[in-house]
């Protein structure tokens, strides 16, 4: 891989690192609250929390599995890959069925670490 597919491929595991944080840690958060669009009080339901919580877990799980790919997998370039298409389907799915804006604010980055993948420089 290319040091810029590297670079933006980490930041992409970054990002889904922060998302765990606001789902799993800063739950009932401001943040969490104004990023998922959700009341504070809302927050604090059991069963959305434990639904965040989860949810946060995966993209924890999804974080550290690119930064496998790219660090530590012999077939760094066809996982990263992979995960990345991963995390952009996602996103186009989350465009369509709940914001618009997912697929640049959660699949943006991706996309473009993707299309480095691509790039021999």
């Amino acid at each position: 891989m290319t040091i810029l597919s590297t670079i933006l491929a980490t930041l992409v595991a970054l990002e889904f690192f922060y998302i765990m944080y606001i789902e799993t840690i800063a739950t009932t958060s401001d943040a969490t609250s104004r990023i998922f669009n959700i009341a504070k009080n809302d927050l604090k339901n059991e069963t959305i929390n434990v639904l965040l919580k989860n949810q946060g877990v995966y993209n924890g799980l999804i974080g550290l599995g690119l930064l496998y790919s790219v660090y530590l997998s012999s077939a760094s370039v066809e996982i990263t890959r992979l995960i990345l298409i991963y995390i952009i389907l996602v996103a186009l799915y989350g465009s369509v069925t709940s914001n618009r804006k997912i697929i640049l604010t959660q699949g943006g980055l991706a996309i473009l670490a993707l299309i480095a993948t691509f790039l021999n420089f």
